[in-house]
């Protein structure tokens, strides 16, 4: 249940009871009214918009319609008091019994607390990583990967049918350069000395067992065989050893995509042609001459007709080539392709991550989406800014495997699967992220891995050391579930409790925005109040958790322990880290 949503739809009702009465005209739509916490302490615990975004339409002033909307609210029986607040604002004072309401329904439903209903099953397509297969992830890869794997679990959460989707750029020259490099590997495995490896080849030490496993395989079949011969074959065994490896890496980040679609395979089944027809048919393309480009002009320009989408007129900036110089698609028109295929596949809602030199990209395949699905499809584009990695504030140096980065491997292996991810959604994606192998991995507050997997150790080891002063009944859900949840009136304990509440709206609101860093925010926050009150009851005994006097009280504050632990866990679940019982 989310509480705030519960509030909004009281709201409402009391605006249909009003209209109902007379007091308000007909047809007035509510679905701007929103419903959210109070933004002032000492100011109720929701506030409303309603009387400020009805009052023009309703042909009144916004407190008139507040006084009106007041005295229905207060009939509730879950609101104690309603405050108008500035220009028109209401702010209601909820009763603690709706809050014990609150976390009762948390220790029924679990780690499943907060899953919601809001995305109706809509269809949605996460594209992510997407990395040309032409060597191992670097950290900027597994920075997109986090974001692209959180945001389908939130999505997921949400109540949306999600798809997981990785395209495989395996076409082009990126790709002709990788088989060329393997294949000089494959020679060297054979016992030939070449020498420094040319320039325009991969030269990471990563592909020499991929040579050496091509000699296996094939022997000297292709040794002095000509280019024509082995291009193709050996092209698609370095793509097919390149995509297991990647495999590798995401499954040591937990990620298992659903769904792996070849630009190969695309174009080979004509998947180009119809796109630019479905184009050409939607009278979209035309052959023209474009500007040159802002700035110091290439030496290669050259003005010369080419087809051209006119994507200006669904809000990019220029219209776009599609065919280059020696009459081969673009990049673009391959994309187009792909993008009507998962219009086909039935997905409205596309969100690709890509990392953030792609930002130029951006508008032209926003625009390509509108026009091949008749603006019935939408795309959301997520940039993913750099990772700058550190070690107690010194730059890391690059890998001596890769040639030229550090392998996200690399950085997984040495921090922990969990600590990457969770690192990795503590900046909104567009933000560049430092990444200091030092602090991620020190136990300390400044470490936010550290500080929210601490609240949940805590819970649980309040709870085990319950069970062996009380026994293992006395923890049991079922007998939290029935402790008598008015003994908690603490402040501190009544903060927890809605900010545990407030999980739900979370789940909606970052799904909606397509925000997973939220789901870190929201944990650090609820984390943050756990310590707080952890502290005080240190200073104070009155206020531990277990009172070995009041066993009433302690059932009461072991069941607000447990919701804690409970919706850390859901949120790290979105965040696919896995919680701890203890630290050490």
């Amino acid at each position: 249940m989310n509480p705030f949503g519960h509030f909004q739809a009281r709201v409402v009702e009391a605006v249909d009871a009003l209209v109902a009465d007379g007091h308000l005209p007909a047809g007035l739509a509510t679905d701007r009214v929103a419903v959210e916490p109070a933004r002032e302490d000492g100011r109720g615990d929701v506030s409303t918009n309603a009387a400020l975004v009805l009052a023009k339409p309703a042909g009144t002033n916004p407190r008139a319609l507040a006084s009106l909307l007041a005295e229905r609210l207060t009939a509730l029986d879950s609101v104690s008091a309603v405050d108008i607040a500035g220009p028109g604002f209401l702010n209601l004072t909820v009763d603690a019994g709706f809050w014990y309401g609150c976390l009762r329904h948390i220790l029924d439903v679990g780690r499943t607390y907060g899953d919601s209903a809001s995305g109706g099953g809509e269809p949605v397509n996460v594209e992510y990583v997407s990395a040309n297969p032409t060597g191992p992830l670097h950290v900027g890869h597994g920075r997109g990967a986090v974001v692209g794997d959180a945001l389908a679990s939130l999505l997921e959460k949400a109540g949306y049918a999600v798809t997981r989707e990785y395209y495989i750029n395996d076409a082009g020259a990126q790709v002709e350069a990788l088989a060329r490099s393997v294949h000089w590997r494959y020679r060297e495995s054979l016992g030939e000395s070449l020498g420094p490896m040319p320039d325009g080849l991969y030269p990471g030490d990563y592909l020499i067992p991929v040579g050496e496993s091509l000699a296996q395989r094939d022997g000297d079949r292709w040794q002095h065989a000509p280019e024509a011969d082995w291009l193709m074959p050996i092209r698609q065994f370095a793509v097919d050893e390149m995509m297991a490896l990647i495999r590798e890496d995401l499954a040591a980040l937990g990620i298992r995509q659903a769904v792996f679609t070849s630009e190969q395979a695309l174009v080979a089944e004509g998947g180009v042609d119809a796109a630019l027809r479905a184009l050409e048919d939607r009278g979209l393309l035309y052959t023209g001459v474009l500007e040159p480009p802002k700035g110091k002009t290439p030496d290669d320009w050259e003005p010369r007709p080419q087809t051209l989408f006119n994507a200006t007129r669904f809000g990019d900036d220029v219209d776009r080539p599609l065919r280059k110089s020696d009459g081969s698609w673009t990049y673009f028109a391959t994309d187009i392709a792909y993008h009507l295929n998962k219009f086909l596949r039935d997905f409205n809602s596309m969100i690709d991550v890509w990392g953030a030199d792609h930002g130029g990209y951006v508008k032209r395949m926003q625009a390509a989406v509108r026009a091949i699905s008749d603006n019935a499809a939408d795309l959301d584009v997520k940039l993913c800014q750099m990772v700058n990695l550190l070690d107690g504030g010194k730059p890391v140096k690059m890998s001596k495997r890769a040639g030229t980065f550090v392998t996200l491997r690399e950085v997984v292996d040495a921090v922990g699967r969990d600590v990457f991810r969770f690192i990795m959604l503590t900046r909104k994606n567009d933000a560049q992220l430092d990444f200091d192998f030092a602090r991620v991995t020190e136990q300390s507050r400044e470490n936010p891995v550290f500080y929210v997997q601490y609240a949940h150790a805590r819970c649980r080891s309040v709870l085990r050391l319950a069970a062996e002063d009380l026994g293992e009944d006395a923890v049991e859900d079922s007998a939290l579930h029935d402790a008598d949840l008015g003994c908690l009136t603490n402040p501190g304990e009544l903060d927890l409790i809605k900010q545990m509440a407030g999980w739900p709206r979370t789940v909606e609101s970052a799904a909606a925005a397509h925000e997973p860093h939220r789901v870190a925010f929201y944990l650090q926050d609820l984390a943050a109040l756990f310590h707080l009150h952890w502290t005080k009851g240190k200073d104070d005994a009155r206020l531990r958790f277990v009172q070995s006097d009041d066993r009433q009280l302690t059932a009461a504050r072991l069941a607000l322990v447990r919701g804690v632990q409970l919706v850390v866990a859901s949120g790290l679940d979105v965040m696919g880290v896995e919680p701890v019982e203890e630290l050490r």
